[in-house]
């Protein structure tokens, strides 16, 4: 089978609103890709199709002729304290939601040819100085936990022959949402520094560069399974500061001590703190070229 390259290509995207999913369908429609978006209230337009994520349920008629299902949806990590009641929350809009649209994807007449999901690097958990590829094993904890049901939820679409690809994101530097989205005003207004001893391993990737490679994962015919989605030389929360107020032209002089993240966070602080070295091993196998693999580059980036 050969790339998507025609104008009639059908693209259905799940999290379209989200930091990544919205600029996944605008690139795709620059591109004349026809675009339809997953909705979870009665869709007002021609390209929105109903899906309910935890009811399982999901208007199939309106993927009719999609050659790609993609799947971002997931309620935000840092939104909220991990109290029980998020953790259900976070679990139950990623692995029930991928199991709607995997049993979606598997039940049309004509399957899409490929039905991308993401996840993410919180796979492998705390890796210290270790630098681990998409060989590694999962790790221990509630993040190592959630995003192996989450992956395990596309088993419909694998077992029905769909190529099936798990894009696991690492940090998205970009100003619109995320991790960033919230950096970014405390680094301009002069607030910003190290978490902890800032000597945890931060995999970040640009806006521009993850929307890329998961086009590239659509295209690419020979990639299945997990596929990391990182730019190649991860740094240190340290290296990250730094280079922040170089771009900003701020001081980075607030460090955030350990013990308060983790009155402030609780659990999540571990997961903050932590360390995690992880490598797009098979993303660069695969062909791909990083538009800026570099911190500095990609902040900027993110700021045009």
């Amino acid at each position: 089978m050969e790339p998507m390259e025609t104008s009639q290509s059908r693209v259905a995207v799940a999290g379209s609103s989200g930091l990544i999913g919205t600029a996944l369908t605008r690139s795709l429609a620059a591109d004349g890709h026809d675009v339809v978006r997953l909705v979870r209230r009665s869709p007002r337009s021609k390209d929105e199709v109903r899906w309910d994520p935890k009811e399982g349920y999901v208007d199939t008629a309106g993927l009719t002729g999609c050659t790609a299902i993609v799947n971002l949806a997931g309620a935000g990590i840092g939104d909220h304290r991990w109290t029980d009641a998020y953790k259900r929350e976070l679990r139950d809009s990623r692995v029930l939601g991928t199991s709607a649209l995997a049993t979606a994807a598997a039940a049309l007449d004509e399957p899409p040819r490929v039905f991308l999901n993401a996840s993410a690097i919180g796979y492998y958990g705390d890796t210290g100085r270790r630098a681990v590829d998409e060989n590694a094993p999962a790790g221990t904890g509630f993040l190592p936990s959630l995003c192996v049901e989450w992956e395990e939820a596309t088993a419909p679409a694998r077992e029905a022959g769909i190529r099936t690809v798990v894009a696991r994101n690492g940090l998205v530097i970009g100003s619109g949402g995320g991790a960033w989205g919230r950096l970014f005003p405390l680094f301009k207004a002069g607030l910003g520094g190290r978490l902890g001893d800032g000597r945890q391993f931060w995999s970040y990737i640009s806006l521009h560069d993850e929307v890329a490679a998961l086009r590239h994962l659509i295209d690419t015919e020979s990639l299945s399974g997990p596929v990391n989605l990182t730019a190649p030389d991860p740094l240190t929360n340290r290296e990250v500061t730094a280079a922040m107020g170089r771009v900003l032209h701020r001081p980075t002089l607030f460090p955030a001590p350990a013990p308060a993240l983790r009155v402030v966070l609780g659990e999540m602080a571990g997961d903050v703190l932590g360390s995690q070295r992880v490598l797009p091993t098979r993303l660069l196998e695969s062909g791909f070229t990083f538009a800026f693999p570099g911190i500095e580059e990609a902040i900027r980036s993110a700021l045009k």
